[in-house]
């Protein structure tokens, strides 16, 4: 008798992963026997535990900081994105081989395809935040979408200058004493650094050169509404939090291991908001060290 498939997320840490209640809600909706886990590994100990994926019982795994790069060296072959952004996030055991992805591309996409239908038939111009692994993706889904110009704005303008390289003339670098400026043309807003997120400093920019009809996304979603998000709803424009990316570069893994497409869904939308709040909440009320 065939053993229910199993897959796993592998970081170091790895407790703070929302992936499994993800995964255990589409494994209970679609009555799936199937288990999704956290594997604690340490980056020395990676590289041999993702190449005996099998032998721990998994049919894949979705990888996440810090063994995304090391992964794209270890997969025996993977997907376009994940060669060009140079990580992989999802692995799947194929023929006896060990295939890997990056979904990051697809869920940011996805996302905003969800959120706001059309919106790259009508943007032109996207303004990026930050020059990090994020940015990467993001800056390679909008030129996948055709977008005429992606300006990268980071306070190392190096970084920037390689995004230019790596992906060509309609990536602009700038500094962000350069933004007013790019803000007044754009359609579209990305934030992809770690600023606004609980715990860190708050990202502080003015909104108002920015179109009435531009939006605004950011990867972040601890908090779901951010100091940007906020700015951008007050000032009248569509505001994207970064759940949605969560959830939807989760979809092309679970169809991987446990043969169903899963949908995205205001149920499953619902209960990891529930997860983050209570958590906020939590760690609010812990008395101060």
């Amino acid at each position: 008798m065939t053993a229910p498939p199993r897959a796993c997320i592998i970081g170091h840490p790895v407790a703070h992963s929302r992936s499994p209640l993800i995964h255990r809600h589409w494994l209970q909706h679609y009555r799936i026997a199937g288990e999704y886990c956290r594997e604690e590994v340490t980056p020395a100990a990676f590289p041999a535990f993702l190449r005996d994926l099998a032998r721990h019982g998994y049919v894949g795994a979705n990888v996440t900081l810090p063994h995304k790069e090391t992964a794209l060296a270890v997969v025996d072959e993977a997907d376009e994105a994940a060669r060009t952004l140079g990580a992989v996030n999802t692995v799947w055991i194929e023929r006896g081989r060990l295939f890997g992805a990056n979904t990051d591309v697809t869920g940011f996409l996805a996302d905003l395809d969800a959120r706001l239908a059309g919106w790259d038939g009508r943007s032109e111009h996207a303004v990026v935040l930050g020059a990090g692994g994020a940015a990467r993706a993001i800056v390679y889904g909008l030129l996948q979408r055709r977008i005429d110009r992606v300006s990268v704005i980071n306070r190392s303008p190096e970084r920037a200058e390689q995004l230019a390289v790596r992906f060509g003339p309609r990536v602009k670098p700038a500094g962000w004493a350069e933004l007013p400026g790019l803000l007044a043309s754009a359609d579209l807003v990305v934030n992809t650094t770690s600023l606004g997120m609980a715990g860190q400093p708050p990202l502080v920019v003015d909104l108002a050169p920015l179109p009435p009809a531009a939006a605004v996304a950011d990867i972040v979603y601890v908090p779901l509404e951010t100091g940007l998000l906020a700015a951008a709803r007050a000032g009248g424009h569509v505001g994207i939090d970064g759940l949605g990316m969560l959830l939807h570069q989760a979809a092309p893994g679970f169809t991987r291991w446990f043969g169903v497409e899963p949908t995205v869904t205001s149920e499953l939308r619902a209960e990891i908001v529930a997860d983050i709040l209570a958590k906020t909440a939590a760690v609010a009320q812990e008395p101060a060290q």
